[in-house]
């Protein structure tokens, strides 16, 4: 058993919390809480950390869980020390160090009928988070995004996705204009979100191959971003509102693509 904060497991699992650096350089990352326990794919769990109480109280799903999870990647933790491991405020007694996924932009653009979400410079994590989660629900098969988008597995992300994060994939391109040119070559249109469009988002088909692209919390779209787009369009608001929040946006515009898959005529099976 863990009984000191100073041990070296710990150290490393808060240098995993608080540096994107260290996560990059390990592949690994935590992923805190019973549900995301619950959610993690048992091959790619790495570490695991289980506080005296949840080992005593935990749901019989994650105590059946549990006793898949090989002996040696197992340490149980004393309460007392378990909060110096949580990015939380109060934590459930349960933190997984995983394997981070690695996706091609290749292997994004080849799904059938893609419907990707393109992010631009979107800095809260939560806002992230909330549109891998939307985006799981909205039938999204991919999110590509810049170097200046927040960091997938910072741990506001990974809560806010409720488990997204391990079935849409993601990945990050140095050259975001020369992403975008990629998918114009396979036919996928290029739907910008902005203040200006020239079309209000429900007037638009998204039957086909689409990408939203989804601009900066506070500044949307560059101009060289959105000057690549197929068309931009706008969401009518009333009242004073100049804009939505990015996640909301984002949301909006998926699940009208979403509304209007569902009602293609179905192939008979």
């Amino acid at each position: 058993m863990i009984t000191s904060p100073a041990n070296k497991k710990i150290r490393e699992v808060q240098n995993l919390n608080r540096k994107a650096s260290y996560r990059r350089e390990t592949g690994l990352f935590p992923a805190e809480g019973e549900r995301m326990f619950f959610e993690i794919p048992e091959e790619r769990i790495r570490g695991l950390f289980v506080s005296e109480h949840f080992l005593k109280s935990c749901r019989e799903t994650s105590r059946e869980k549990l006793s898949r999870i090989p002996h040696e990647v197992m340490e149980v933790v004393a309460d007392s020390v378990f909060p110096s491991l949580s990015d939380t405020r109060t934590p459930q007694g349960v933190l997984c160090l995983v394997k981070a996924e690695e996706h091609s932009l290749e292997e994004l653009l080849s799904a059938e009928n893609p419907n990707l979400l393109v992010l631009e410079t979107i800095q809260d994590p939560g806002n992230l988070g909330t549109m891998l989660r939307a985006g799981e629900a909205a039938g999204l098969t991919g999110i590509v995004a810049d170097r200046g988008t927040a960091d997938l597995y910072n741990p506001k992300v990974i809560r806010s996705t409720m488990g997204s994060i391990f079935r849409v994939p993601m990945v990050y391109v140095d050259d975001l204009q020369e992403a975008l040119r990629a998918m114009k070559q396979r036919g996928i249109a290029l739907c910008a979100a902005h203040l200006q469009g020239s079309v209000a988002y429900d007037q638009v088909s998204y039957t086909g191959p689409n990408a939203f692209l989804i601009g900066n919390e506070a500044n949307g779209l560059t101009e060289e971003t959105a000057a690549l787009s197929d068309l931009r369009v706008r969401i009518p608001m009333l009242g004073r509102v100049e804009s939505l929040n990015a996640a909301v946006a984002a949301s909006v515009l998926l699940f009208e693509l979403s509304r209007q898959r569902r009602a293609l005529p179905q192939d008979p099976a």
